[in-house]
């Protein structure tokens, strides 16, 4: 066992140059309202329910560090190293990086030490253990569910505690199944969030995970009411002011995204909070990409390339570098582009897939069936290593970018059966889970690829059936878009044809003129008014 001292020594140095948040300038009044209660001094219940309201936005720093003041006000008070193991956890719907597993499991251990005064808070702390059990030995979605079942007994013995009901609610999102498609979990845990929310309308947290628990095409529109009032309840966290756009991109409002997160980068940014800030930045190349603007998607990757304060083995930054640029080409059929992006370095598994799969891509609709072939070897190679890590999520989403791969290859070589057949199953395997929160999208939905491979093998109505599946997925995207109108057109139904050309024409109202897809969506519309 680590001794405490070293831990925040550790911690110090980890932090590097990065610069705390000051925290008189995020006024308690700009995070929202929270109270904790717990039996430590006033001075120190003071701090814990200021840590509490960063905690509730995801700004893990602060919440971390006004955690370690609660220890210093209050040496008796065992749930200030609760607060700070729950800080080092990070996003909960990712698993936290081995360090900070460690330097939890630390914290965990002095609060312990020190002993909770309350049997209530010797419950949280007994509850938030399961985060932390043998992490070296147990995967973290297994952990995961057993810390679920701790809260829902911790909600169940406490049922006036809004925050046990609260963080039951969360757990029982970031531990529900991908594959579940009845969202017994999410409509579970909004059920309990829409009644506190009544009582504690600015309370952060509630808000917040509202969005969360709505984050699926089929509640999305059940979380725009939280999706406009969260950040104005907290308009100095960077989180409030993205997680909006979670919603705003489920439901295809676009220039609502884009407005969400530019307010979130640039809070993200004054706050030298290079996640968040590449994680909003993620979000506004994709927006700015369904409505044509491809300029300034590009020049939101190019400013990516300066953000700093950000570390490779956290998710959310890693992820958006490589992302952004790889749907840039993906997005606008730049295949020769996609081939040639370069593998940024990174010890995220799953980040490196996302640049081999728009190489593979890129490659196979180039001709470049070698080229392709040798990412799609990487891809089997970084799927290997996440079933060996026990990521069975991750795992899933490169497997499925392979048999795209796969597919895309198979065409190029001429195998258009084949490739129709293994399209179609990587379409499938992709419906039948979901995309993850760190993302607002895939680089393009396997449903719409195989719209445009049954297009481009005359099968016109199968592609439109395809097209239609992807926008009730996924509505107001630009590429199934123009995909079901030009099926339409193929098929000569002149009606369904302007319905889409319409919707192509109303998305990319403000589009730059690069896009031949627009262009031709505006004549069809001059020639049939």
């Amino acid at each position: 066992m680590i001794k405490w001292s070293m831990v925040f020594q550790i911690a110090a140095l980890t932090a590097g140059s990065w610069t705390l948040p000051a925290f008189g300038q995020a006024a308690d009044e700009k995070l929202g309202k929270v109270h904790f209660e717990t039996s430590c001094t006033p001075q120190a219940q003071q701090l814990f329910d200021r840590g509490m309201l960063y905690q509730h936005s995801f700004w893990y720093r602060a919440s971390q560090n006004v955690f370690e003041d609660v220890a210093k006000a209050d040496a008796t008070c065992a749930m200030a190293y609760w607060g700070v193991a729950l800080s080092l956890l990070w996003n909960p719907h990712s698993a936290p990086a081995e360090k900070n597993l460690v330097e939890g499991s630390a914290a965990l251990a002095k609060a312990n030490t020190i002993g909770a005064r309350t049997e209530r808070e010797r419950d949280y702390l007994d509850a938030l253990g399961a985060m932390y059990a043998d992490y070296g030995k147990v995967d973290h979605r297994t952990r995961m569910l057993a810390y679920t079942k701790k809260m829902e007994q911790l909600a169940q013995r406490y049922p006036k505690d809004d925050e046990a009901q609260i963080y039951y609610a969360l757990a029982l999102n970031t531990s529900a199944s991908p594959a579940d498609k009845t969202y017994s979990n999410q409509l579970k845990g909004a059920a309990i969030l829409e009644e506190i929310a009544k009582r504690q309308p600015e309370h952060p947290g509630v808000t917040h995970y509202l969005i969360h628990l709505y984050d699926t095409p089929a509640l999305a529109e059940k979380g725009l009411d939280a999706a406009r009032r969260y950040s104005k309840i907290a308009p100095a966290a960077a989180h409030a002011q993205h997680m909006p756009s979670h919603v705003f991109t489920r439901v295809g409002y676009w220039t609502e995204s884009i407005e969400s997160n530019a307010v979130s980068a640039r809070v993200a940014a004054s706050d030298r909070e290079g996640h968040d800030q590449l994680h909003a930045m993620d979000y506004m190349v994709y927006a700015y990409l369904q409505i044509g603007q491809d300029g300034k998607a590009r020049t939101v990757i190019e400013q990516m390339k300066a953000v700093s304060g950000f570390t490779e083995t956290a998710l959310a930054g890693p992820y958006a570098l490589a992302a952004s640029p790889a749907r840039y080409a993906v997005e606008r059929g730049d295949w020769q582009a996609a081939a040639q992006l370069q593998v940024r370095p990174s010890p995220l598994a799953h980040t490196q897939a996302i640049t081999h799969f728009a190489r593979a891509l890129g490659a196979a609709r180039s001709g470049d069936v070698a080229a392709a072939n040798n990412d799609i070897a990487r891809l089997a190679e970084l799927r290997d290593k996440l079933r060996e890590g026990q990521d069975a999520y991750w795992s899933q989403q490169v497997d499925i970018q392979r048999q795209v791969a796969i597919a895309w290859v198979m065409f190029a070589e001429g195998k258009y059966d084949d490739a129709l057949s293994a399209m179609k199953l990587a379409a499938d395997s992709e419906d039948a889970t979901e995309k993850h929160p760190v993302t607002p999208g895939v680089l393009k939905p396997a449903r719409e690829l195989y719209g445009v491979m049954l297009l481009e093998r005359g099968k016109a109505e199968d592609a439109f059936v395809a097209f239609e599946a992807t926008l009730k997925k996924e509505p107001n995207r630009l590429g199934a878009s123009v995909g079901a109108a030009k099926a339409a057109e193929k098929i000569g139904d002149s009606a369904r044809a302007r319905v889409y050309f319409g919707k192509v024409v109303a998305l990319a109202d403000g589009a730059d003129k690069s896009r031949p897809e627009i262009a031709d969506a505006r004549d069809f519309m001059a020639r049939r008014p």
